[in-house]
This record gives C-alpha cells, sequence and structure tokens, in this order.
C-alpha cells in the first residue's frame, strides 16, 4: 500500500487540529446525534473515546450504515446513554434493533445523503476515518465514500480519525483538512470483511455454483456490473472469466473483482458512462483489495448520490444489476430486509439498482437467492411475504429471479404466469404445496 506521512509544512499550519481521541470526543454533548463512518471505514479509535464517556452522556443518538466490528453503544447498559439509528442493519447492531434497543430507518441509499443536506436530518459531530493529507493537505475517505462525505458538509464538528493505513482512494473521495475540526493521528489495520470461505458445505458449494452459472449466463459481452459481497456474487465472477471488456458501477465492491481486472475481464473500456473506470463507493474486504485501490486512477469513487442514482445507473449500457432476497412470492414481491416482524437488514441499493438496470439500454435486474433456508427446511419462494415482513422490490419492479434451479423472467408477464414460472425455480420438494397454494388463491 502506498503509506503516507503529514507533510511538516501542513501539520505545522494545522498542529492545533491534531488532539488526544479523549480529547477530541470530549465535544460530543449529551442529546448530540452522531453519525458514524461506516464499513470498514469505522474509526474505532474514535467510537471507544467516546463509548468510554457513556457514564456523563445521556440521549446520543449514533447514526450510520453498515458497521464492521463490535458496536459497543448498543450494549444493553448503554440505554439511556447511546441509542443507535441504523440506515441498514449490520450483524454487530442487528439484536439490538430487534429487541428494540436501537432504531431502522427504512431509506435508499441514494437518499440518506438528501436527508443531510436539507436539514431533515442534521448532524452534530460526524466520526470519520480518513488517510493522512497530502502536500495541499487533501485527506482522502479510504475504503469509504458513500453517505458520509455528505454528513461531513453538513456536521457542525468533524473529528478524523487519521489513518495511513487508510488507502488514498481517488474520485469524489477528498477533504480538506481545513474542514476537519479535530485530527487524531492512530497507526492501526483497517478492518477486513473478508469473503466467507471453509464454512459451507459441500451441498452449499454446489448450491452458489449453480446460482452462479445461471447468473452469468445472462452477462454478455461489454456488461457493466453491479457486484457485491457474498457467496453469490463470489460465485458469479467465477463463470465469467471468458467474458471480454466487463465494467463495473456498483455502491461497493469487494476482493472478487480483483481476479477479473488482473486477467483483463474488466477493463471498463465499453463503459458508456465514465469508461475506463471502476465506479464505486465503498469497499467491503480484505487488506488485498485496500491495497488494491490505494492511489489506482483506475477506480473512481462517488457519494450515493451519484452511484445509487437510478438515472446515473441507466446510463450504463447493458447494466447488471445483481442483488438477493429473503424471499420472493408467487407474484414476484421481493422481501429483502426483514423475516417476518424482525427487521434483518434494510433496502441498501437494491431498489436503486434494479430500476436504473431496468432503464438501462440492454440492462438486466436480477435477484438470485438459493431456492431454501435453514438447511433446506423452508422454501424461499412462498405463497405469501410472511406476516410483518416489508417488500423491498415491488412485483411491477422484478425481472429476472434466479435460483440453483434456473433463472426466469417474470416482467412483464401475469399472475398466472409468474407462479408458474417461480414454482419452476422453487426446490422440487415444496413444488406441489406451491402449486397447491396458487390454485387456491387462482392464480394458477
Amino acid at each position: 500500500m502506498h503509506y503516507n506521512t503529514i507533510s511538516e509544512t501542513v501539520k505545522r499550519k494545522y498542529e492545533r487540529r491534531f488532539v488526544t481521541a479523549a480529547d477530541a470526543v470530549s465535544v460530543i454533548r449529551s442529546g448530540d446525534r452522531v453519525y458514524i463512518h461506516p464499513g470498514c471505514a469505522v474509526p474505532q479509535v474514535l467510537v471507544d473515546a467516546m463509548v468510554v464517556r457513556f457514564e456523563e452522556l445521556h440521549d446520543v443518538e449514533v447514526c450510520h450504515l453498515l458497521g464492521v466490528g463490535e458496536a459497543a453503544y448498543v450494549r444493553p447498559e448503554m440505554q439511556g446513554h447511546f441509542r443507535h439509528n441504523a440506515f441498514f442493519i449490520g450483524r454487530n447492531v442487528r439484536k439490538a434493533v430487534q429487541e428494540g434497543r436501537a432504531d431502522f430507518t427504512p431509506i435508499f441509499l441514494s437518499d440518506i445523503p438528501s436527508l443531510f443536506y436539507t436539514r431533515k436530518y442534521p448532524i452534530d459531530v460526524a466520526l470519520i476515518h480518513v488517510s493522512p493529507p497530502d502536500e495541499h493537505g487533501y485527506c482522502s475517505f479510504g475504503v469509504g465514500v458513500e453517505c458520509t462525505k455528505a454528513a461531513t458538509e453538513v456536521a457542525k464538528i468533524v473529528i478524523a480519525q487519521v489513518n495511513p493505513n487508510n488507502p488514498r482512494t481517488l474520485g469524489d473521495s477528498f477533504i480538506h483538512i481545513s474542514k476537519i475540526d479535530y485530527c487524531v493521528e492512530v497507526n492501526e489495520p483497517m478492518k477486513e470483511l473478508p469473503q466467507m470461505e471453509g464454512d459451507e458445505t459441500p451441498e452449499e458449494l454446489e448450491t452458489y455454483s449453480r446460482i452462479g452459472a445461471h447468473v452469468a449466463g445472462l452477462v454478455e459481452d461489454g456488461s457493466t456490473l453491479q457486484l457485491g459481497i457474498g457467496r453469490i456474487p463470489d460465485s458469479v465472477v467465477k463463470y465469467l472469466e471468458d467474458r471480454r471488456h466487463l465494467g463495473i458501477h456498483s455502491e461497493m465492491v469487494s476482493d472478487g473483482i480483483i481476479p477479473l481486472v488482473e486477467k483483463g475481464v474488466i477493463t471498463c473500456q465499453q463503459k458508456t458512462l465514465l469508461p475506463g473506470k471502476i465506479v464505486t463507493s465503498f469497499v467491503l474486504g480484505s487488506h488485498e483489495l485496500f491495497d488494491f485501490v490505494d492511489n489506482n486512477p483506475a477506480l473512481e469513487f462517488r457519494p450515493t448520490q451519484f452511484t445509487n442514482d437510478p438515472f446515473t445507473i441507466s446510463r450504463n449500457r447493458k447494466m447488471i444489476a445483481l442483488n438477493s432476497a429473503l424471499e420472493v412470492d408467487l407474484t414476484g414481491q421481493v422481501c429483502a430486509d426483514s423475516m417476518g416482524y424482525n427487521f434483518y437488514s434494510g433496502f441498501g441499493g437494491q431498489v436503486d439498482f434494479i430500476r436504473g438496470a431496468a432503464k438501462s439500454e440492454g440492462g438486466k435486474p436480477i435477484i438470485a437467492m438459493p431456492s431454501t433456508a435453514k438447511n433446506g427446511t423452508i422454501s424461499r419462494i412462498v405463497p405469501v411475504i410472511r406476516e410483518g415482513a416489508g417488500v423491498t422490490t415491488s412485483r411491477g419492479d422484478v425481472h429476472y429471479v434466479a435460483t440453483e434451479f434456473g433463472v426466469v423472467n417474470l416482467h412483464g408477464r401475469t399472475i398466472k404466469q409468474r407462479a408458474e414460472l417461480l414454482i419452476s425455480i422453487a426446490h422440487p420438494q415444496f413444488q406441489d404445496d406451491l402449486e397447491a397454494c396458487a390454485r387456491e388463491h387462482h392464480y394458477l
């Protein structure tokens, strides 16, 4: 990785901004709303220093997208001191949300920055994680621009964890040190969210491999891809090595793109929007990924109001949007954020990219998932979304749905046709029950 050091000129000019973590977070007051840089960019030193003060603070709202690592502010003993508001529910806060000790705001990722800019959701303090300033005084937001840039532009106070291990990413990815009120120097590894390996059964590996093959069959040469992190995107990329001139326009990227770039599969040369550039808003992955994006002019980091704007997405010809789901009902409604009354994740960029790809010339919006859950005991294709769950992608938005048993296109199809098509890619052990339910409700 390209390691930056702070020039003596910059340091002398802004030396009053460099303080200890304890001094920096001492400005947080009871009743404040604190935004935290999410994902692998969580400024853990600042967060820990804030949590240490919990007994003297009351009613502090902590907000962020998906976080990585421990979120001590959601522990039961923190009630009354901190309360978290999740724009996307991660594993580290899921229990607190489901137990009512934390909140969840359902919102499209493309819309979050406008909440900040319009002051519908004002920010008092932003805790961010940046690379050291260059000779001109500019720090990079590193592994994540997403909504953080917007938060810093409206926050009353900006506190930065300055870390040479945070890669210097390029694009609309910079904040000048003069816009930062307090800087805390650290030198520690970035948080990682590596690809999942080694915990799948042979049957699960075969399932994901088959899904990957079905989805990859929809990808033509010259397509631009939205690929996230997880077993399904990782399975898809293994089947793309014979493609040519693929591009990337995605809210986030992970380690899976690196082999395709190195093999010349991803070139971005045929993209119709920002050709030659891998466009993303944040990265989730390993140190290998952080090294790959560091000072790499092939990548263009942009805030989510750009990357996730459906109109912007649609400007990419042959846009492939790949997203997953918890369940899909026989009419095509997609649930991706909740399990019954329990909120599980969030909207993220699913609807943004489904709609953007739908309007793209030659675009293909895809929902991909295993046909079953809980070790094959329940079907993910269901007669009706379970009580309490929400519809993430409407039946009017859905196009392609893929499982290990095939891929179908629901767009423009009747309810009868949808039910028939979805039953055909459900697990065989559930097909008879699904057909019976479909006939009972006069779908068939």
